[in-house]
């Protein structure tokens, strides 16, 4: 099951995959919330890599200041880390825990609509912590009809020293043949959204007023 596309989906295109998609998880529930945990206890995941799953990381200075922190809170909450001319979210989804929702991307020349759902939000703020101030993220799960099985997480973060930092997490594994023969591209083209996302949060922030 694969979604294809000639044109960029519209809302109801998307809500058609998902519902087809069955609203299920395609990847096994005991991983089901674990990109919340660290790099390091990731990369140290034994089962997870024995699985097949690989982990993809970029970690983003935004700038610095409570400011800053929320305006690029504020960035999540509207989907800007995904306003790409090649990949869009509808920025009407509301990141809630069950929030059902497509990644859209277009590939050479269809677009494809992949199907995930919110498995957590994260929302801190603890100034007595030693090494994080505040921190805002949420995690996606897989669903039925992506091409890939698995979680990302993408967040922001204040640390100690006021700077803010941009987030993604990521482990997954091909879940559909096209996915499996092309995985090398697959890979290549998630750090170049990493990159492309951080930019986008970046210039978000910035081209905001202060508060």
């Amino acid at each position: 099951m694969v979604f294809l596309f000639r044109q960029r989906p519209s809302s109801d295109q998307q809500k058609a995959c998902i519902e087809k998609s069955g609203g299920k998880f395609n990847y096994d529930s005991k991983y089901r919330g674990a990109s919340a945990k660290s790099v390091s206890s990731l990369r140290n995941d034994i089962e997870l890599s024995n699985e097949g799953f690989f982990l993809n990381h970029s970690r983003t200075l935004v700038g610095s200041g409570l400011n800053t922190y929320e305006r690029g809170k504020n960035a999540l909450l509207t989907w800007r880390h995904f306003a790409l001319n090649w990949a869009m979210v509808d920025p009407s989804t509301p990141i809630e825990i069950g929030s059902k929702f497509c990644v859209c991307a277009k590939e050479i020349l269809p677009w494809i609509a992949m199907p995930l759902q919110v498995a957590y939000v994260t929302d801190i703020k603890n100034p007595n912590k030693e090494k994080l101030k505040a921190s805002f993220g949420f995690g996606s799960g897989t669903l039925q009809g992506h091409l890939l099985s698995g979680e990302e997480r993408f967040s922001i973060e204040m640390d100690e020293n006021n700077q803010v930092w941009y987030e993604i997490l990521s482990f997954s594994k091909p879940a559909h043949f096209l996915s499996f023969i092309t995985y090398p591209y697959v890979q290549l083209r998630q750090k170049v959204f990493a990159h492309q996302s951080a930019n986008a949060v970046v210039n978000y922030v910035n081209q905001q007023p202060k508060m």
